[in-house]
């Protein structure tokens, strides 16, 4: 556990920092530090390992203050990960990886076998060993990041913006190898961002600061969407935060409807008595493996030849599908908004058609997650 206790960072000429900060960041857990710019996020994280050094109060790391250790000593035992990486330039990525070993002694044979177990953790295929920086994606740099951060088994793991400066696609992956590595690896992270859709995906707990240094709501990411405790966090969270929240509430709730789906190679007269006798007015045709295809109309149906097979016709995309025992009530409503059925589809792990869930069925879940719904664990999306 790292404790904040009155902690501030006051800088010559009056500029204040951090204000007063009293804060727990619990262990084995992953904390984000968010808030506008200059709000004092960047300045907390680096006074855990003294790169900035506090002015007022205590900071300690299980009990120990933190001035009771040697600075040096101190960062070489919590990883530490910026924007861009920060590698040496003129260092391969498999001694970009092995420097924190190499520093404290460890054999050149072992520290090199732990920067290629490394890159296996994170994703680094081997022939990149041999590669420098610049020869990387932006997502590849990072990647060797978070490996040289990792190399000497740091119990924390600090992280200063470390995905913004790759683009949305590159970034949710980070993201999500991120979470991987956390539920394998447990480590105390303290991460800094200025997006709060980030925040929340990764963050076990949020501390939102406000202008000045101080810390203005300390909370579980679901109660503090609910709940923000002022004007200030309401408005820094932003006015979709009732949406953000529903990444809380597991999509394998929802009622699914098998009746709604139809076999591509089905004669249009079967499908559209079965649109009619179940109320379905869009069917989801899918093939033989049970992957979607398209939707159709009943009107479409009914303009059609009887004995014409459904895949035949012209079907209207889909749109995209969300996991469910895996997404969120979140994903499964950006389905249903972008599906021109208003529909969404329902997949398992394979991609192969669980159901397809109404409108209607959606609005209730939601409803029950905003008023009496219990957060559950986290979903994805």
């Amino acid at each position: 556990m790292i404790t904040f206790t009155g902690v501030s960072k006051r800088y010559p000429g009056g500029t204040v920092a951090v204000d007063q900060l009293d804060l727990e960041v619990p262990a084995a857990r992953t904390t984000v530090l968010v808030g506008p710019s200059g709000c004092g996020k960047t300045t907390t994280l680096r006074m855990i390992n003294r790169m900035v050094e506090h002015t007022e109060g205590h900071i300690a790391i299980d009990g120990q203050d933190i001035r009771a250790r040697d600075p040096v000593a101190l960062r070489r035992s919590i990883g530490y990960v910026i924007q861009q990486a920060g590698l040496f330039p003129h260092r391969t990525v498999q001694h970009n990886i092995a420097t924190v070993p190499f520093l404290v002694g460890t054999t050149r044979r072992a520290a090199l076998r732990r920067s290629a177990e490394l890159m296996e953790l994170v994703g680094l295929a081997p022939e990149l060993a041999q590669r420098y920086p610049q020869q990387l994606s932006g997502g590849q740099q990072q990647r060797v990041g978070v490996a040289r951060a990792l190399a000497a088994d740091p119990p924390i793991l600090l992280m200063d913006e470390p995905f913004s400066a790759v683009d949305p696609v590159v970034r949710k992956s980070l993201q999500e190898e991120l979470l991987r590595l956390q539920r394998e690896l447990r480590k105390t992270i303290v991460f800094v961002t200025h997006d709060i859709d980030e925040a929340v995906r990764i963050g076990d707990a949020i501390a939102v600061f406000r202008p000045g240094g101080r810390l203005a709501q300390f909370d579980h990411p679901e109660h503090l969407l609910a709940e923000p405790v002022d004007e200030f966090v309401e408005a820094f969270l932003g006015y979709d935060r009732g949406v953000r929240r529903l990444s809380f509430f597991p999509a394998s709730e929802l009622q699914l409807r098998r009746a709604a789906i139809v076999d591509a190679d089905h004669p249009a007269g079967a499908a559209l008595g079965q649109a009619r006798s179940k109320d379905e007015p869009w069917l989801l045709a899918v093939d033989s493996r049970e992957h979607p295809l398209g939707w159709i109309h009943a009107d479409t149906l009914a303009n059609t030849a009887a004995t014409t097979p459904v895949g035949e016709l012209d079907l209207v995309r889909y749109g995209h599908v969300f996991t469910v025992s895996t997404d969120s009530l979140r994903a499964a409503l950006d389905a249903a908004m972008l599906s021109p059925a208003s529909r969404a589809v329902g997949v398992d792990r394979t991609g192969r058609v669980l159901g397809v869930v109404r409108q209607t069925d959606l609005s209730a879940a939601i409803w029950d997650a905003g008023g009496n719904g219990a957060a559950g664990t986290r979903a994805h999306g």
